[in-house]
């Protein structure tokens, strides 16, 4: 409780908030691009854009972490900066593992991969719209509150969609090798939008703690 009231009372760097939201519009952006890669359209560019953008955002991870070992007071735990810089790191970074992999698996893309790609994008979205409340959780906790019923909508559709197009796959004459690499594909896609979804719980458990 003391040290709670000690960091209320203390100034505090603001500027790890706009780095949270310079980091959450870099993943919206590379959500963009993976989806245009599943809409079949120029992957190679789409794909060199995407890790262009994703090694921006592994710029604004350095300058987190950095910046974490050289403040005095932070806007919140030192261990909460750092897991959520890391886990929207990862929301990236898996996007960019998915592209490299779609490039091998050479698959026609099904509306349900767009579907769950459009998941991605809306749920990235918003998170990056609440991300500026951070620098002031106690006032926003309805704002949190909504970024997380949508981000979970978003995350609900696409297992929906997953659930749909893995059904379809399955009962389709494509033969048996065909049906694990689309199976393989639709696990990327999902891994993409479950990970907002963890952005989304690391940021619950940092109003929690903070309410």
């Amino acid at each position: 409780m003391v040290l709670r009231l000690f960091r209320r009372l203390m100034p505090r760097d603001e500027r790890f908030v706009e780095r949270f939201c310079r980091h959450s519009a870099i993943v919206v952006q590379g959500a963009v691009e993976f989806r245009a890669i599943l809409s079949g359209t120029d992957y190679d560019a789409h794909c060199k854009e995407l890790f262009r953008l994703e090694d921006a955002a592994d710029e604004v991870t350095r300058e987190t972490v950095f910046a974490v070992h050289r403040s005095f007071i932070t806007p919140f735990d030192r261990s909460e900066v750092l897991e959520l810089i890391t886990t929207l790191d990862d929301t990236i970074d898996i996007m960019k593992d998915a592209a490299r992999r779609l490039g091998l698996y050479k698959v026609a893309y099904t509306p349900e991969m767009l579907g769950m790609a459009d998941c991605a994008i809306r749920a990235s979205t918003s998170i990056r719209d609440a991300m500026p409340a951070l620098s002031a959780i106690g006032r926003n906790e309805a704002v949190f509150r909504e970024m997380q019923q949508k981000v979970r909508a978003a995350e609900s559709e696409a297992d929906d969609l997953l659930q749909h197009g893995m059904k379809a796959l399955f009962a389709g004459p494509d033969p048996a090798g065909d049906k694990l690499v689309g199976e393989r594909v639709y696990e990327l896609i999902e891994a993409v939008v479950d990970r907002c979804e963890d952005v989304t719980d690391v940021i619950a458990g940092i109003v929690v703690e903070h309410v």
